[in-house]
């Protein structure tokens, strides 16, 4: 063991809970040493530099129209009496979901799903509700005020692990940004491995996939525009099963949704792969179905620009209890291929 991995693996000492999740988890089960060896080759390598993989977090930044609005209050400096020190704080407006806005990732308790389709009108069915686990919809969430009791967003453990970037954009799309309403494919990806420095690697046990598909090019702050968060390309339903049969432990996009949306007519063919009654085919197998938890807003462009296909990636969402999802602040350690 190196002297880097040891101090590595001290850092991760202090992040082991008392508590044990192992059945409240996906593929990040698969976590750990392997995990951890693969990282410090990335990050012992004296060319690697680190990339920021998320945005900052603004009022003006593009906004999810799922999760409120986001307006943090700057305080003025408080005094504090008998003392000369000063500090400052500030809060975020009421109602705001601040784990589904910027880059963030989701929990698995974040979607469930019921036997039969609720058409939309009345108050939808919600007997047979089951999540990840089969836990039933009572389990996770007893009541409506609740927060998740199963699943929450505190059972994720820290991810460190590599990361694998397929840059469709580059060798698919001849640099030309994706479409709303295509779909990343299977063939898409093992045409990008061939075509990249991954061909002998491939995509291991454990690794966290990170797609760029262009439409990042949509994200501007100020969002004057507003057209990042009105529809995205995404990834078709049979390589979500694809990827799941990899067993990764995250995927992400450089779109808000992982999912594809479109306007009817935009949709590429690779939507009749959908099942049926299911909205959101991405997020539905990979948190309900295989435990793979979806990364969403990643800014990828750095990665892409140096050609980094291959990094240590450090994703560590907050353990806010019962939460569905996190802001978080992930960082890729690599170098251009």
């Amino acid at each position: 063991m190196n002297k880097l991995l040891f101090y590595f693996s001290l850092l991760l000492f202090p992040f082991v809970s008392a508590d044990t999740y192992e059945d409240q988890r996906g593929m990040t089960n698969l976590l750990g040493t392997d995990t951890y060896l693969r990282c410090s080759k990335e990050m012992s390598d004296p060319k690697s530099k680190v990339y920021e993989l998320s945005y900052k977090r603004t009022s003006t930044m593009p906004l999810s129209p799922f999760a409120g609005e986001y307006k943090p209050k700057f305080l003025p400096e408080i005094p504090w009496a008998g003392s000369r020190q000063v500090f400052t704080m500030d809060v975020l407006n009421e109602n705001v979901n601040d784990g589904n806005q910027g880059t963030q990732m989701d929990a698995l308790g974040h979607f469930g799903y019921t036997d039969e389709i609720w058409d939309g009108s009345g108050e939808a069915d919600l007997t047979s509700l089951k999540y990840f686990g089969k836990y039933k919809g009572k389990e996770v969430k007893p009541n409506p005020d609740s927060p998740l009791k199963k699943l929450g967003i505190e059972t994720v453990p820290p991810i460190i692990t590599t990361a694998v970037f397929f840059d469709v954009r580059k060798h698919i799309f001849k640099g030309r940004a994706m479409k709303a309403g295509e779909y990343v494919t299977v063939e898409h990806i093992e045409e990008t491995i061939q075509k990249s420095g991954l061909k002998d690697r491939g995509i291991l046990p454990g690794d966290v996939v990170l797609i760029n598909t262009g439409w990042s090019d949509n994200y501007k702050d100020p969002d004057d525009l507003g057209i990042y968060y009105s529809k995205a390309p995404g990834v078709s339903y049979n390589l979500v099963k694809f990827l799941a049969n990899k067993k990764v432990v995250g995927v992400g996009l450089d779109t808000w949704g992982v999912d594809t949306f479109a306007e009817e007519g935009e949709y590429g063919p690779e939507r009749n792969q959908n099942p049926d009654g299911i909205a959101n085919p991405a997020h539905h197998y990979f948190l309900t179905q295989a435990g793979i938890h979806t990364l969403e807003n990643f800014n990828l462009k750095g990665l892409a620009k140096d050609n980094v296909e291959l990094s240590c990636v450090i994703i560590l969402p907050l353990m806010t209890e019962g939460s569905s999802a996190s802001p978080i602040r992930p960082v890729a350690i690599g170098k251009g291929a």
